[in-house]
Formats: structure tokens, sequence, C-alpha cells
């Protein structure tokens, strides 16, 4: 069990009182819904002895740059804004009245369905682990939480830190990097970062330099004084961690600008290794750890986290996709073997396996049949590297509700999702739910 407290600190505090909410309006759409002890929770309806599912939902913690209230879920020009319009309160609404369509049109099931709600997604998935600890496992499920078409292969996912510590008899001629500091979330790249850099005198040919590496890398960078220090601060572009190569990492930009200064022998390793292993290599080719199959693709790597003071060393949070075929042990020991051999130890290694449904089983089948009648157009079976509840259920895929041709503003600024594209997932979804448990 979870205590009180760990929970709050991590889902939140306010979180059980958001699924109160939640599902007091499920009942008053006649769906009984059930909660334990604040983690996961059910709205439920139908017939039968089997279940299937329809959706867990969770919520990420909003940041710096909106241009409106991330919370306000404003309609601009056919667009609902608002974080998580996407990714993923918008399609767990979708989910919720494609089940209250079903509902109100009597529509004959004989097998029950459960709209599965949980909050620790974007972590460690302690609510779906909790959930299946009191519940039974559906028989089949989606989860409408990346693309359509239908995402049948997820790549597994690690997290994994390189420590550095610095070496006491470590020349101290140069400049001192007295902090460095980039990421939030090891499945996010990185858009800020910012690094303090002592006895650094003026600031002239510094900024000339600074301005020119920012310049010819499109990326916004500034530079100022503060007591003596010089702080350089970097702008990067967000993007999810299972696509780095979408975005400008923050933080393995300044680490490359910083390796071309003169730093002491502290601060140096943690910089150059950084620089050298990470910048313009989001696919592990220079650890060693370059991996594609054909079911799922390539092997991806997002430093997510950067941290590094004077005293303590520095650590490197990375997030790791690696395809369905790999192998998550040898991805740890090539890792550990490339870190050491740069004065860092893989400190922390934690790995969640891939997900893949054969094309041929009969979830799949269904959902191909109801996308292409309800659009048109064919229903390509695709690999993503994001992970998605659909892994915690033996049968389950994810399901939409991003279209083809849709830019994918999932954990971005200004996140949106296009109203008509919000009507149609509905209405999938509600033929969906109706062909798997009639």
């Amino acid at each position: 069990m979870i205590s009180r407290r760990s929970r709050a600190r991590r889902l939140g505090p306010r979180w059980p009182r958001r699924l109160s909410i939640c599902f007091a309006a499920a009942g008053r759409k006649g769906f009984a819904s059930k909660m334990w002890t604040g983690l996961p929770g059910i709205s439920k309806w139908g017939w039968g002895e089997t279940c299937r599912r329809a959706r867990p939902y969770r919520r990420r913690a909003a940041w710096d740059g909106w241009t409106m209230d991330p919370f306000a879920a404003e309609v601009r020009d056919g667009r609902l804004y608002g974080r998580g319009a996407i990714d993923d309160k918008g399609p767990t609404v979708a989910a919720f009245y494609a089940l209250k369509i079903v509902k109100e049109l009597g529509l004959p099931l004989r097998k029950r369905v459960r709209l599965i709600i949980g909050g620790d997604e974007e972590s460690d998935w302690r609510c779906v682990e909790h959930y299946f600890r009191h519940e039974e496992i559906p028989e089949v499920g989606f989860a409408p939480d990346a693309d359509f078409p239908i995402i049948h292969a997820e790549k597994g996912i690690i997290d994994a830190d390189l420590s550095y510590r610095p070496l006491e008899s470590a020349e101290a001629e140069g400049l001192a990097l007295a902090s460095f500091q980039a990421g939030r979330r090891y499945n996010m790249v990185p858009d800020a970062a910012e690094a303090v850099v002592e006895g650094a005198g003026r600031t002239e040919e510094l900024l000339g330099l600074y301005e020119q590496f920012c310049r010819e890398r499109g990326v916004k960078g500034s530079i100022r004084q503060s007591e003596g220090d010089v702080v350089f601060q970097l702008e990067g572009v967000s993007a999810h961690g299972a696509e780095p190569e979408r975005g400008k990492n923050a933080g393995v930009y300044l680490a490359q600008f910083l390796a071309s200064l003169p730093l002491d022998g502290r601060s140096r390793p943690f910089v150059q290794f950084v620089a050298s292993a990470f910048f313009g290599d989001a696919r592990g080719r220079r650890l060693g750890l370059a991996y594609r199959d054909e079911q799922s693709g390539d092997l991806t790597v997002n430093v997510g986290v950067l941290s590094y003071d004077r005293r303590h060393g520095g650590t490197i949070g990375l997030n790791i996709r690696y395809p369905v075929t790999a192998d998550g042990e040898a991805i740890r020991r090539t890792l550990a073997g490339a870190a050491a051999e740069h004065g860092f130890a893989l400190s922390r290694f934690s790995d969640t396996k891939p997900h893949y449904i054969d094309p041929s089983h009969k979830l799949v089948r269904t959902l191909q049949r109801v996308y292409e009648e309800q659009t048109g157009e064919p229903a390509r079976l695709l690999a993503i590297g994001g992970g998605t509840y659909a892994r915690a259920l033996t049968a389950g895929v994810a399901f939409g509700a991003l279209f083809p041709g849709r830019p994918d503003v999932a954990h971005q600024k200004d996140e949106y999702i296009e109203i008509d594209d919000l009507v149609k997932a509905t209405a999938i979804y509600a033929q969906a739910i109706y062909e798997l448990a009639k």
C-alpha cells in the first residue's frame, strides 16, 4: 500500500478531489464508480462475465511559456486549448461520452465495460499496479493516449542516471562551473538550461562567442553577470522524450558550448561527456546502443535531466526507448561500460519491458474495421516509443486520438485538440466499445 503522504507528494494533494468530481459527473450520467485509496478509479457499465477496458487518464504538471491559462479550456478557431487537451484529458472525455452514447442508445452488450482512470502514468504507474492487485484484468482494452489508427507495439522504456563525482586531485586551473541545471522530467526534452561559471571576469568576449554559437545553431541564449559570476541561459525546444529529435535539448546545447571553454579539471569531464555523447545523437550510436528492428524502429536516447554542482558533481538523467526485440539487460551492461570509460557510474536503472500485440489478434482486427468504417482511411498499424497504459494489459493497444497529418502538440506550450477531431474520435470510440462488448 502507498501512504497518503507519499501518494499526495507524487500525484498531488488534490488528486482524490479531482477523482471525486469526475465520478460525480459519471454518476449523473448513470455510471457506477469506485476509487481505491485515492489512486486509480473506474466508471463502469454493462453485463456479462468478461470485462473490456476503454482508457486510463493521467494529469501532467504545467509549466511556463503558455500564452493562455493551461487549465481554462479556451476555445479558439475551432480548437480546444489546455494542458492535456490532446494528451490526455480530451481523449479521456471522448471515451467517456462514447460510453454514454452506447448506453443511451440502449445497444445490447454481453460484456462489461470499464473506464479506468489513473494518475501516475508519467511516473511509476503505481495507480494501475494498485488497481490490478484489487481488480480483474480486462479481457481486452484500448487507451486513447497516442495516435490513430492503431498502435500495437510500444518500445521498452528505460530511465537511467549516470553519476559523476569529481576527483579531489583534479586540476583547479581554469574556469569553474559552479552549477548547471536543465530539465524536469526524464520523458521530456528540456527547453531551458542554466549554467553559472566562476572566474570568467569580463563578459564581452564570452558574449560574442555565445551569441555566435546560439545564432549558428538556431537557439536563443542570454548571458549576464551576477556577483562576479557569469550566468548562461539557453532556450531550446521541448518535445516528448520518445521523439527527442523533434526538439532542441537546451541542456545538451549549453553543454556543447561550455565544452569549448577552458574549464577546470573538476567540471570539464562532465560537460565534455554530455557534449560528446549526446550532441547531435539521439540514437545512442556513440554509446554503442544503436539498435533497430522492423517491428518498432530505432532505439532513442533523451537527456531529460542534467544537474551539476561544484561540490557534489553531476547527474545525467536518461530516458531510453528501445525496440521490442532488443534486450534491456544488454543495454544496461553497454551503458554502464560506456559511462565508466568517462568517469561516470550507472547509479540508477529502471526498465519497463516492451509491449507487442500480434496484428492478427481479434482486438486489432476489430479496431481496424471500426476505424476504416468511420474514416474511410486504411487502418495502418503503428509502433511508438511512448508508453501508454495499454501495456498494463495482456491484450491492449493505443487507439487515437491524434489523427494522421495533425501536428503532435502533446507536452508542449499551448497544447490543443481540434474540436472536429474530438467529435470524430468520440464516434470511433463509441463504435469500438460496442463492437468489442456486444
